[in-house]
């Protein structure tokens, strides 16, 4: 809800959600805000999934990189993706939103980042959860998206990241018996670790989660909301 009212959804309006996941945002902005969907994803079950809930609707799931992309979208959102883009393709990715966005358009981008400018993958992270991941930094958001936006709004929500991670380990290990069975104890022990690790990363804030708003510049400004 937060991210559309950032994003200021009137019915009617275009919507590309790169990185679209399961679908979850697609179909709420859909469902809420009678605005039409394209959702780009490279997982083909993401996009199974996300084609069931969003059945009926106006949102298009796309199997695609999202290099690919060539049209013009009122709103464009991207949550949760950009952590796997790497510095090398910062500038090509908003290179990628400025040619999809309409003149008066709005982007957000959502993104965990880090508090130190650092082009370093953890080897754990990388070996067992997220291949090639590389956490963001002020700088590298602020560099890339340079030649293209106006930065309207940056939302810090880092500080509360700890407890939403420990929310998610403590329903992990609650629904765990529904799930052993198929992915053992070894998974199990993997995946507590990496939850908790996170969040002592998040608590000692070394690491942030960022809502950014940007623009090409709105006669202005526009008036960012600061919940949803």
């Amino acid at each position: 809800e937060l991210i559309c009212a950032k994003l200021q959804l009137k019915q009617g309006m275009t919507l590309l959600d790169i990185g679209c996941g399961w679908g979850g945002l697609a179909e709420y902005a859909a469902r809420h805000y009678g605005v039409s969907v394209v959702g780009v994803t490279i997982s083909a079950e993401q996009q199974k999934l996300a084609r069931q809930r969003c059945e009926g609707m106006s949102v298009d799931i796309l199997l695609q990189d999202y290099r690919d992309l060539n049209q013009q979208f009122d709103r464009i959102v991207s949550v949760g993706m950009f952590e796997h883009v790497g510095p090398k393709n910062y500038a090509t990715y908003f290179d990628v939103v400025d040619r999809n966005l309409k003149p008066d358009g709005v982007f957000l981008l959502h993104t965990i980042g880090a508090s130190n400018t650092n082009d370093h993958v953890d080897p754990w992270i990388n070996k067992y959860i997220f291949p090639n991941g590389c956490l963001p930094s002020v700088r590298h958001i602020a560099e890339a998206s340079e030649p293209h936006f106006v930065m309207e709004d940056w939302h810090n929500m880092g500080a509360d990241y700890d407890l939403t991670l420990m929310s998610w380990h403590q329903r992990f290990l609650t629904t765990w018996p529904q799930l052993s069975d198929k992915y053992g104890e070894r998974f199990k022990r993997m995946f507590s670790y990496y939850l908790n690790a996170c969040a002592g990363a998040f608590r000692a804030r070394d690491i942030q989660l960022w809502q950014v708003v940007f623009t090409r510049g709105t006669e202005g400004g526009i008036r960012v909301a600061l919940k949803g």
